[in-house]
């Protein structure tokens, strides 16, 4: 089973939220879907950014493409206009069309206006290939598993080998769902940066925490489950702070940062995308004044929030391995958790700097 949220105060940028989740941003929540088989483990992710009518009242958005190795939709619409009307579903690559379908009848049953006396609407899904431990070809995923994930959303939500990160690998090892969260406090008012990622990238002998370069002394252990880098990641930042597109566009580039801080090198074949948004402003679909005001961010105050962005991109990519337990791949080969694979380690060759680690994720040998 997971472990409980790990402490790094020390270690990063700024206080962690309460739950240390992207949930800490006010509003925020995320549900799962999960299917486990003995051929299928695959699932849905959904991030509700907030409770009311998001086609009504858009958020401000912004993404990024670090490396454009993927299958997503409605990342055009989000850089064209810098708003984000639909929920955000995380799934694997052949389960897109699904997604996307699913998300569509959700948004015509709150809007009766949309694609009749209105626009269609911009759909965002997100994907990543699982084909290494799922049974991609059989596109398990239904529509049903689409509303699960959208109707399970709480503020407390699981993290590692559930919803679409079922499936997912990271470094060569158990991955998935991973999320953190960073308070920072501007004019004496505190807000939140949060992060969601879904880990399937890195190869084993680039792993690095904290400067600790552990894949080099995992890999001879592990050394089954090394493979070229071809995996992807996706990362999906939420802040209360008044953002607007260009400097939340700003933000998904630092992202970059706490994805290479873990040892990537960003792989030819690997998608890596990140996704911001912010809940401060509303922008109405429909409006009886065309001109708006909105409370913005002074540009001044920018460094502390890329520093808090790769900080916690960076905890959100290790706690996707800490969540994650063991499991086997479609060929019966151990996909080994991190935690396990750590105490393997250090029963094996004991090491100063492993137990340090060890310590500082509430990890122990037994």
């Amino acid at each position: 089973m997971g472990l409980n949220k790990p402490l790094y105060d020390e270690l990063s940028v700024g206080m962690k939220g309460p739950l240390n989740l992207i949930t800490d941003v006010p509003g925020v929540t995320v549900g799962h879907s999960t299917i486990k088989t003995e051929q299928i483990n695959t699932g849905v992710t959904a991030i509700l950014p907030q409770t009311s009518n998001l086609f009504q009242s858009k958020l401000p958005a912004a993404a990024h493409i670090i490396n454009g190795f993927g299958k997503s939709v409605g990342l055009i619409q989000i850089n064209e206009l810098g708003s984000l009307e639909t929920p955000i579903l995380l799934t694997n690559t052949f389960a897109v069309g699904t997604a996307m379908n699913a998300l569509i009848k959700y948004m015509l049953n709150q809007n009766a206006d949309i694609g009749d006396t209105t626009c269609t609407v911009n759909p965002l899904v997100l994907e990543c290939n699982d084909g290494t431990i799922n049974d991609i070809r059989a596109m398990a995923i239904q529509e049903l598993h689409v509303n699960q994930a959208i109707a399970s959303v709480e503020h407390t939500f699981a993290e590692g080998a559930i919803g679409a990160g079922t499936g997912m690998c990271c470094y060569g090892l158990k991955g998935g769902i991973g999320s953190a969260s960073r308070q920072v406090v501007i004019d004496g008012l505190p807000f939140t940066i949060g992060s969601l990622v879904l880990s399937n990238f890195g190869s084993l002998r680039d792993l690095n925490i904290y400067g600790c370069p552990i894949g080099t002394k995992l890999h001879p252990f592990f050394k089954e489950n090394e493979e070229v880098e071809k995996g992807s990641i996706l990362v999906i930042l939420a802040t209360d702070l008044p953002l607007d597109h260009r400097q939340l566009t700003r933000l998904c580039k630092r992202s970059s940062v706490g994805i290479s801080r873990t040892g990537a090198f960003i792989g030819n074949g690997s998608g890596e995308i990140a996704l911001a948004f912010s809940t401060a402003n509303r922008i109405p679909h429909a409006s009886t004044t065309m001109l708006t005001t909105h409370v913005s961010l002074h540009e001044s105050v920018m460094d502390s929030l890329f520093r808090a962005t790769a900080s916690v991109v960076e905890e959100s990519v290790l706690s996707s391995l800490i969540h994650a337990d063991a499991t086997v791949d479609r060929q019966g080969r151990p996909i080994h958790s991190f935690c396990d694979a750590m105490k393997a380690l250090q029963a094996e060759q004991p090491d100063a700097q492993v137990a340090f680690l060890m310590d500082k994720l509430g990890l122990s040998i037994t």
